[in-house]
C-alpha cells in the first residue's frame, strides 16, 4: 500500500536541508515574543537569551509532537509547526506589572491545563469552522502578518537613523527576485529549497554590505538553559489565570483555521479527534512553558504557507524542524548564528510566506456560496473590524485590560466575528433574507 506524502520519509539529505527551510521561515517570530516581552519588563540580556532559549525548546518539542504525536493524546501527525502565539504578548506584559513573573508563569500552567481539558470538546466544534471562517481567519492572520514582515526589512522603529535603509531595502529586494527566480527557473527538490537557497545567498552578500554581526556568536555559551521556575514558586491570581485562559481559547481559534488549512493543502483533512490532539498540544505547551519560563504555543501561519509553496506534505520534514530547534535551545550558539542571518534577508523571504498564507485563505473562500445570503457580509465585518488592530495598534487600549486580550490581536478579533456571525446568520433559528447589497 502506498504511503500518504504525509507519511513520506524522505533521504536524510532532504528532511534535513527541508527541516532547516521551516526553521529558517519560523525563527523570527519564535524569537520576537520573548524579545518584546523581556524588554518590556526591562529584563536583563542575559535573562532574555534565557526566554530565547526556553522558547525554542519548548517550540521544538511541541513541532516534533505535532508531527509524530504521542499515540491518541498529543500530535495532529501533519507538518504543523509549533511557535510562541504573539496572543500572549499583552497579557503577559499586563499580569507580570501588577503581579510579578510567577503569577505569569502560574497562569500560564493553570491555562495549559485548562487546555488539555477543553482540546476534545472545542474541537468538536469543527463543523462550526466551514470555508467561510477559516478562510477569512487565514485571511486576516496573512495580511496582519505582512506589518512584522515589513518591520524585518524597514525596521521598527521610524525614528531610527537607518530605518527604511536604502541598501536594506535592495537586499530584501534581492532576495526576493532570488526566491521568484528560483521559484520560476529550478526544478523538483532544488525548486523546493528555494527559500533556503534565496536565504543563504542573501546571507552572503549581506557580508560585505556591513549587515552580518558575528559578535552574538562569540558571546554565545555551548550550553545553556534556565532551571525549571526560574522566576520563583508559580502564583495563580485568578484575574491572571482567567486572562491566559482566554489567551488558550484564542490560541486554539487561531490553531484551528492553521491545522484545517494544513489538512486541506496535504490533502489529509483532520477529523475532531486529529484536531483534538493538535490542539491538545497546544495545551500541553503552556504547561511546559509554565515550568521552563517559555510561552504558550500555536501553529505558525507561515510554515503553512511555505507547505502551499514547495509542496512539500511531509510532517517528517517538521519532525526534524522540532530537533532543530531544540537543539537550538539547548545550545545557545547555534541559535546565535541563525540570530545573525539579518532581518532583511529574513524579510525578503517572510512576506511572500505570510502572504500566500492570505491566498490560501482566499483559496478557501472561493468554496464558499455567497449568492442568497449573508456570507459576503460576515467577511466584510470580520475583516474591515478584524484588521484595524493591525493598522492602529493602539485603538483599544482604553479598553479594560481583560478586553484588551480579546481586542488587541487582530487574529482575534477576526476570529471571534467571523465565528459568532456564521452561528447568527446560518445556524441559529431562521436563516434571514439577505439585503439588497447582497442579493444575487
Amino acid at each position: 500500500m502506498t504511503k500518504h506524502p504525509v507519511d513520506e520519509v524522505l533521504p536524510a539529505g532532504r528532511l534535513a536541508l527541508l527541516g532547516l527551510q521551516h526553521m529558517s521561515i519560523m525563527y523570527a517570530g519564535a524569537v520576537a515574543v520573548p524579545l518584546i516581552v523581556g524588554s518590556a519588563l526591562k529584563l536583563d540580556p542575559a535573562t532574555i537569551g534565557l526566554l530565547v532559549n526556553a522558547d525554542l525548546l519548548v517550540a521544538g518539542i511541541a513541532t516534533v509532537i505535532q508531527a509524530v504525536g504521542i499515540g491518541k493524546l498529543l500530535g495532529i501527525r501533519l507538518p504543523v509547526v509549533a511557535g510562541a502565539t504573539f496572543s500572549v504578548v499583552n497579557p503577559m506584559i499586563l499580569i507580570a506589572s501588577q503581579y510579578g513573573l510567577p503569577a505569569v508563569y502560574g497562569a500560564m500552567l493553570a491555562s495549559g491545563v485548562f487546555g488539555l481539558l477543553i482540546a476534545k470538546p472545542f474541537a468538536k466544534l469543527i463543523r462550526f469552522f466551514p470555508p467561510l471562517v477559516t478562510g477569512t481567519l487565514l485571511l486576516v492572520i496573512g495580511v496582519s502578518l505582512l506589518g512584522p514582515g515589513a518591520g524585518l526589512i524597514a525596521g521598527n522603529d521610524p525614528t531610527a537613523s537607518d530605518y527604511a535603509a536604502l541598501s536594506n531595502i535592495l537586499l530584501a529586494f534581492g532576495v526576493l527576485a532570488l526566491l521568484i527566480l528560483f521559484t520560476r527557473v529550478l526544478r523538483g527538490f532544488a525548486n523546493q529549497i528555494g527559500p533556503l537557497l534565496a536565504l543563504a545567498i542573501g546571507l552572503v552578500i549581506a557580508i560585505p554590505m556591513g549587515l552580518v554581526h558575528w559578535d552574538g556568536l562569540g558571546a554565545a555559551s555551548w550550553f545553556g538553559l534556565a532551571s525549571p521556575f526560574h522566576f520563583g514558586a508559580p502564583t495563580f491570581p485568578v484575574a491572571a489565570v482567567l486572562s491566559m485562559c482566554v489567551v488558550m481559547l484564542v490560541t486554539f481559534t487561531e490553531s484551528t483555521a492553521d491545522m484545517i488549512a494544513v489538512g486541506e493543502i496535504t490533502g489529509r483533512p483532520p477529523t475532531d479527534s486529529d484536531l483534538a490532539r493538535g490542539l491538545a498540544t497546544d495545551g500541553f505547551s503552556a504547561v511546559l512553558g509554565g515550568v521552563l519560563n517559555s510561552f504558550p504555543d500555536t501553529a505558525f501561519a507561515q510554515n503553512v504557507g511555505l507547505v502551499r509553496m514547495t509542496g512539500v506534505r511531509s510532517r517528517w520534514v517538521v519532525a526534524v524542524t522540532g530537533g532543530i530547534l531544540v537543539l537550538m535551545g539547548l545550545v545557545p550558539k547555534i541559535g546565535a548564528f541563525i540570530a545573525a542571518i539579518p532581518q532583511p534577508v529574513v524579510g525578503g523571504v517572510a512576506v511572500v510566506m505570510f502572504a500566500m498564507v492570505a491566498a490560501v485563505g482566499a483559496q478557501n473562500l472561493r468554496k464558499v456560496e455567497f449568492s442568497g445570503n449573508h456570507n459576503t457580509f460576515i467577511v466584510a465585518v470580520a475583516l474591515g473590524v478584524g484588521l484595524l488592530p493591525a493598522f492602529a495598534p493602539k485603538i483599544f487600549q482604553h479598553f479594560p485590560a481583560w478586553l484588551q486580550t480579546i481586542c488587541g490581536s487582530s487574529i482575534t478579533v477576526a476570529a471571534v466575528l467571523a465565528f459568532a456571525l456564521n452561528l447568527l446568520f446560518n445556524h441559529l433559528g431562521r436563516r434571514s433574507e439577505p439585503d439588497l447589497l447582497e442579493a444575487p
